[in-house]
């Protein structure tokens, strides 16, 4: 058994960087296709559903870009303080043991 004694939080914030940010184009995505669809019906609307309509795709988009951004940074820093708060803990009680083959 091998022990894990400390994670580095430089380490753990490019992880959680890259994972939530791929959560967050993921999101994005699917607000974009919801603010689409939202925004195309609006046509039922009367004479303002041009700006409605340009507000829900504009709105959608810019969630393809801010999403990722807002949840990379944000999961990247809830990752560096999980880490050191994991090398905290793993002074006090040993580390984490896994098994390397």
């Amino acid at each position: 058994m091998a022990t894990v004694k400390r994670i580095g939080p430089g380490s753990a914030f490019k992880v959680g960087l890259v994972l939530y940010g791929i959560l967050g184009l993921f999101l994005g995505c699917m607000m974009a296709l919801i603010s689409t669809v939202a925004g195309s019906l609006t046509g039922m609307a009367g004479a303002d559903a041009s700006v409605a309509k340009m507000m829900g795709i504009g709105m959608g988009f810019g969630a393809i870009i801010i999403f990722p951004i807002l949840y990379g940074v944000i999961g990247g820093i809830f990752a560096a303080i999980g880490a050191a708060v994991y090398n905290l803990v793993a002074g006090w009680v040993g580390g984490l043991e896994v098994e390397i083959n």
